[in-house]
């Protein structure tokens, strides 16, 4: 069965939320690239869990709302959207800047969670870890920063339909409102990370170029009883480029995650 698509609207922002399965609730928080597409991981999550898959504020097909001007927006409006639905607690995993997104919802609001899952996370920054700056970098360059395997990456189509360029531009530009200063980091986000206290598990691709292994031991000292996990040969997308690997590490936490 396909999964089905919706039209919620929270706080005046109408977003598009694309869902599928049964059991107990997973909201997947998209990464800069937007969620145009219903990924195999997420088929593999939907034989467990009820996976729930919006589109944020300003990205993809959903509004861009005038009241949207940082990452602590969109983590109240993931509170009331959890609330206006009826899904907490639930298992909240968040990719990259959806990561960022789930840390600083969690340290708002924990009660609504069951657990958390950060993926590659931004949100935090270490001054001694370089990596690649992604506002510099050309989109096919960046295609070839977030994966490890440039076999997967020269396989990612370019858009070039103009309603995919344009949805293209829109993520960029709303990212860009979102991290462009300070980048991809809230300076005042990790002292604020021990009021998380669900079940965390911070997994993270041994080669992101784009948040670099190295933010995982960091993440993983800053929030009470976090476990790590690392996915070898892999970059800043495990739940596309080692889908298999992923779910089945993410499996096996939220099964412990009650």
């Amino acid at each position: 069965m396909s999964h089905t698509e919706t039209w919620e609207t929270i706080a005046g922002c109408k977003i598009r939320v694309m869902r599928k399965g049964t059991g107990a609730p997973l909201l997947f928080l998209h990464g800069a690239s937007g969620a145009a597409h219903w990924l195999p991981f997420m088929d593999t999550l939907a034989e467990t869990y009820q996976v729930i898959v919006p589109e944020h504020p300003g990205f993809g097909a959903s509004d861009s709302p005038e009241w949207l001007d940082n990452i602590g927006d969109l983590a109240y409006f993931y509170l009331d959207f959890i609330a206006a639905l009826g899904l907490g607690p639930v298992h909240l995993v968040g990719s990259s800047l959806g990561g960022w997104i789930a840390a600083e919802l969690a340290v708002r609001n924990s009660s609504v969670l069951r657990s958390v899952t950060l993926i590659g996370a931004a949100g935090i920054h270490l001054p001694e870890v370089p990596r690649v700056d992604m506002f510099m970098l050309a989109p096919e360059d960046l295609t070839r920063a977030i994966f490890h395997d440039q076999d997967l990456a020269a396989a990612i189509p370019a858009p070039t339909e103009q309603a995919e360029v344009i949805v293209m531009l829109k993520n960029r530009l709303t990212t860009a409102k979102l991290a462009w200063s300070p980048r991809f980091y809230n300076p005042d986000l990790q002292k604020w990370l021990h009021r998380v206290t669900v079940p965390t598990l911070v997994l993270w691709g041994d080669h992101d170029r784009i948040m670099p292994a190295a933010y995982a031991p960091a993440w993983t000292a800053l929030i009470p009883g976090a476990q790590q996990a690392i996915i070898a040969d892999c970059g800043h997308l495990p739940h596309v480029e080692k889908p298999q690997d992923f779910t089945s590490k993410l499996n096996a936490f939220l099964k412990g995650a009650v």
